[in-house]
Parts: structure tokens; sequence; C-alpha cells
């Protein structure tokens, strides 16, 4: 028996939230819904600038993994997360966050030496979000902030996409799997985000190589990962490194497949404020319904309903009680069973 749902290996960043104009990412040259890594004074400039056109609308701990982790928790799962914070303001605030929401880390005290990463969450009017993200000490995330012991009594090895920009983290993200495979713990991963596939190309492969269990991308990824634009070809390429399949589509919910069959997931209508962790929700909650046995139409159907519900709202999390109450609605819709 696994003592652990999931171990999660992400960046540990503290993300602030803006909302901005299509003018403003224009005027600064920020390429439109992507993440881009800058330096640590490049983005004290960009947080002077936005501070002077609005206030802050959100703080939190963040990460991708660490979102998913998040959502997995809260729905009512047992998850650790392997990540690396300074031993600064934001690192205390991102221990003090972990810990709130239950979910069991590597990090002890923050004791390290340098800074805590931080991510900047640019929102325009449609939604859309934009990132400009320092890394921090996070970016020197290594096989010693893994606990080989968590992993192996784990039924989920979870890897964010996000980890392939550091040569260091690939190299802890091997070491992780081979962990994984040697302990009968599956491995689910996910791209995190197009700039991702498609500027790190050989990490996303890094990653990928020997084939996984689970695999998250949005349709965009899945287009740059395939080199085709029609989701199903692209989902039957996808298959063949795993297991099972998710590429989600925006309003128009997702594609699931696990190798027998294809489920496509219907989106649910909601007025969208902000895009920000509607990937990292969805994969939390896919993951949640896969460890409780839930069938792979009800995992989407969870998925695609919490992903709306945190679009809806400024933030990549919902609240404990929101998601509870969400999970408890749908246990009682005939089609989620």
């Amino acid at each position: 028996m696994k003592s652990i749902d999931i171990v999660g290996i992400g960046n540990a960043l503290v993300d602030q939230e803006f909302e901005v104009t299509d003018e403003f990412l224009r005027q600064h040259n920020i390429e439109k819904g992507m993440m881009t890594l800058i330096e640590d004074a490049d983005q004290e400039r960009l947080i002077k600038e936005l501070a002077k056109r609005g206030e802050l609308k959100k703080q939190s701990g963040g990460g991708s993994a660490a979102n998913s982790l998040v959502a997995f928790s809260q729905f009512g799962g047992k998850a650790f997360y392997c990540c690396k914070v300074a031993d600064d303001q934001a690192g205390t605030f991102y221990c003090e966050d972990m810990k709130r929401v239950g979910i069991t880390t590597n990090i002890g005290s923050c004791q390290h030496e340098g800074k805590t990463g931080r991510c900047l969450v640019m929102v325009t009017p449609d939604a859309e979000r934009t990132m400009r993200t320092y890394l921090g000490i996070t970016a020197d995330l290594s096989i010693a902030e893994l606990d080989d012991d968590a992993i192996a009594s784990a039924e989920y090895l979870y890897i964010e996409g996000y980890l392939v920009t550091s040569p260091v983290a690939l190299e802890a993200i091997r070491h992780a799997k081979q962990v994984a495979r040697a302990n009968n713990t599956k491995i689910a991963v996910t791209c995190s985000d197009p700039a991702m596939v498609k500027y790190f190309r050989e990490g996303i492969d890094t990653i990928l190589d020997g084939g996984v269990d689970v695999l998250f991308c949005n349709h965009e990824e899945s287009e740059l990962l395939t080199g085709t634009a029609d989701v199903q070809a692209a989902m039957q390429q996808l298959q063949q490194h795993a297991g099972i399949v998710a590429i989600t589509l925006g309003k128009d919910g997702a594609l699931l497949a696990d190798g027998t069959r294809q489920i496509a997931v219907p989106g649910v209508k909601v007025v969208a404020k902000d895009s920000n962790g509607a990937g990292d929700m969805f994969a939390g909650a896919m993951m949640y319904g896969l460890t409780r046995g839930y069938s792979l139409a009800a995992c989407g159907m969870l998925a695609s309903h919490a992903a709306a519900e945190v679009v809806s709202e400024f933030g990549p999390r919902l609240s404990l009680d929101r998601q509870q109450q969400l999970l408890i609605r749908l246990q009682h819709e005939p089609e989620f069973n």
C-alpha cells in the first residue's frame, strides 16, 4: 500500500497578479500568453511600472505543480511537494502557505541563502494570463531537494514542465523517475506552458523519455509537440508516450484518452476573469479522480468544472470550501458515476 497519493516536483514561486491592457504588453515588448524568464533587476523595474497603473490584485504561493497539488489536497488527497525556497520574507510566506493548505514539503525551515522566486502574472481584459518569472533559488532545485522515500511511497510522481529550463533540475527529474520506476510509482507530467515546448523541447523530451502514465497539455502545447493542429491526430501521437493523455481546449473543454477510448469533455460556461491556473486546476482535479478510482469521464467532468470555477475569479486557486462544495455537487450528478 502506498502512503502518499502524489509527490510533486516543481518551482516554488510567490505569484503577484496585476490587471493590464494589451497596450501595456505591447509597450513593454511582452509576448502575450507566454511565461518568460527574466532577471531580478528586470522584474523589479516591471513591478514599479505595474504599481503605477494599478494595485496588486492577489498574492499567493505558486508554481505550476504546487497549484495542482493544492487543488488535489483541497479535494481530499494526500500530497508531498519537493521544492526550494530562500530564507527571506517570500520564502517564509511560501512555507506558511503550503502548511495552511495541508501539503507536506521537504522544506523544513527556510535556511537557504539567496532569493525566493517570484512570478508576475499580468491579466488582460480577455482573461489571458502572461507571466514574467524570476526563478531565484528555485532555479537550483536539485537531487538534494528530492525525498526518495516519499517518491517510493507515492502512488504518483507529478513533474512540472517549467523545470526543463534548468540542467540541474533535469538531473533531478531523471533521478526521481528512476526512483519512481524502481518502486512502482506511476509518473504524471504537465507541459505547464507553450514556451517550454517551443524553446526547451529537448527538456520536455527528457521528461517524456521512456513514456509516462499521465500527460497533461493544452491545445497549443499538443500542436507544438506533434506538429499538427488537428487535436485528434495530436492525440494519436501523444498516446505513444503516455497511458492517459489530457488535452485541454479552453472554453471548449478537453479531450481525454486512455489507450482504449477517447472522451470529449464539454466546457463549462462561465464569465472568465483570469485564466491563470486553469490548467493547473484541471490537472490537480483530474489526478484526484484518478487516485480515487473515478471513471475517465468523471475525472474529466470534475477537472472541467474545477477549471471553470478558477477562471471565474482572480488567482490560480480556489478556497477549500468552494472546492469541497463543487465535489459534493458533482457527486450527485448522474453523469458523474
